[in-house]
């Protein structure tokens, strides 16, 4: 395995030893029981938040953002981690369900099991925060994992799964990491043949997610994809256009724009379009790029900001603050534009820079409509005086996540899940849900007492069968 911040490229022999003593680890940690596991997870966050700082310094390295994001982002991964580690047994432990008025007879129970090991396919943008809404929770839920960190940013990735063995030794295999460019997360998830993963949890772009569903499709092996937003936040004529503001540059600017869940369109009704437009150029013109947020991470991303920004103008759009000029570097200078039309690609395409249209609507049903025209639907926020019509908004839009007067506010709530549909991608991590994500469903019944009259049995007589499954069908037609 990698130590350090090598650039070791992982093969498929790699990664099927990696997998085989994963494997081998797991059996163990599934057999220790859930106070076991969360003695050694919670024992393991502990180590992580003892070194928080040798954490954020990776991360900064790798990834371009200042070390005070990286801690925060650390403390996300820490919250979650406790979160998963403390729920798994209320989430995934053995209960009792209803049986039903026609299997009276039988206790019915429901458990859930561990799948086995799951190949995790992590992102540059937070390569620590991100990948551990799986990590975390498949772990809690009694499975071992291999991880493939990004290329970008593997010293993280290495880090990591070291940080796990020192700190639940008896364990130690049960958390690999293996590096290497897109042929190594595309091996893993079987593009050149089965490796043994039990399920792929991926974060990336569509595209990816594509190529990565189809290396998996060979095997049926399941697939867990989170590929991307763009996010809307729709203001009203009565929101707190300052809070509002605040949150939106917040949300577009931070992480240099880098987030999955990051806003980049902005609806806001047209009688207050402008003085939204003001607040939001003065907040973020006050922002010091490079302190307030760091670099574009992916060199490459630039041609598409710079893309998005200079066609959003030829289109008709207006520059606010910045514009092409401002894009130079890595470190990029904050761009507002506004009144750029829907078919731009500053507003159909994922720009994931320090970018963000802000365009007019006639009213809160035509800002809903926008937002749900987007081919993705990951995050949303709503910004409006009364919480129940932000709700009742919230319900409208098609984002698998709202924020009510806040931007992100689900990130930091480890008991709701997240996730979208469309290019955004399928299925849940975090909260209950994210647990479920990584287990299966096992159902058993046990008789209890022999019924009046046996249903599963050819020595009950016919007649007495026909006698119960009318009196059962007459009763489902009243009731």
């Amino acid at each position: 395995m990698t130590t350090g911040t090598d650039r070791t490229v992982h093969g498929i022999e790699d990664i099927r030893a990696a997998v085989t003593r994963a494997r081998g680890a797991g059996r163990a940690w599934a057999a220790s029981g859930w106070r076991d596991r969360r003695s050694a997870l919670l024992r393991w966050k502990r180590e992580l938040a003892g070194r928080a700082d040798e954490f954020a310094e990776v991360i900064a390295s790798e990834t371009g953002k200042p070390v005070h994001d990286a801690r925060s982002e650390v403390l996300l991964t820490l919250v979650h981690l406790d979160w998963a580690a403390r729920n798994a047994r209320r989430v995934l432990g053995r209960r009792r369900v209803p049986s039903g008025l026609l299997s009276v007879h039988q206790r019915a129970l429901l458990a859930y099991r561990p799948l086995g090991v799951i190949g995790v396919i992590g992102p540059w943008n937070y390569p620590l925060y991100t990948p551990m809404g799986s990590i975390g929770y498949a772990l809690a839920a009694g499975n071992a994992v291999v991880f493939k960190p990004s290329e970008l940013t593997p010293g993280t990735g290495v880090l990591l799964a070291r940080s796990f063995g020192e700190a639940v030794p008896d364990h130690a295999d049960l958390l690999q990491a293996v590096t290497g460019p897109g042929s190594t997360g595309a091996a893993l998830a079987g593009a050149e043949g089965p490796t043994g993963v039990d399920k792929v949890a991926f974060t990336g772009s569509p595209g990816t997610a594509r190529k990565v569903a189809a290396a998996c499709a060979s095997t049926l092996t399941p697939l867990l994809a989170e590929c991307g937003g763009k996010d809307a936040v729709l203001v009203a004529a009565d929101a707190d256009l300052d809070a509002a503001a605040d949150a939106i540059v917040w949300g577009a600017m931070g992480n240099a724009g880098q987030t999955c869940a990051g806003v980049e369109r902005v609806y806001a009704v047209a009688s207050v379009h402008e003085a939204l437009c003001s607040r939001i150029v003065s907040r973020a013109r006050a922002l010091a790029p490079g302190e307030a947020y760091g670099a574009l991470t992916l060199p490459s991303q630039l041609d598409v900001v710079e893309r998005h920004v200079k066609q959003a103008l030829v289109d008709g759009g207006t520059a606010r603050l910045g514009g092409p000029d401002t894009l130079r570097g890595r470190v990029l200078g904050p761009v507002v534009l506004s009144d750029v039309p829907e078919d731009s690609p500053a507003v159909t395409e994922e720009t994931f820079g320090p970018v963000v249209v802000v365009n007019p609507v006639r009213d809160m049903d035509e800002a809903v409509e926008r937002a749900n025209a987007s081919a993705y639907s990951l995050g949303a926020a709503v910004f409006i005086r009364s919480r129940a019509a932000g709700i009742a908004v919230a319900e409208r839009l098609g984002s698998g996540a709202v924020s009510v007067n806040s931007v992100l506010g689900f990130a930091a709530i480890p008991s709701l899940p997240f996730g979208g549909a469309g290019e955004s991608g399928y299925g849940r991590i975090h909260g209950e849900e994210g647990l479920r994500a990584f287990a299966a469903p096992h159902s058993v019944t046990v008789r209890r007492f022999a019924p009046a009259v046996d249903l599963t049995s050819f020595s009950t007589p016919r007649a007495k069968v026909a006698r119960a499954v009318e009196l059962g069908r007459k009763l489902h037609a009243r009731f």
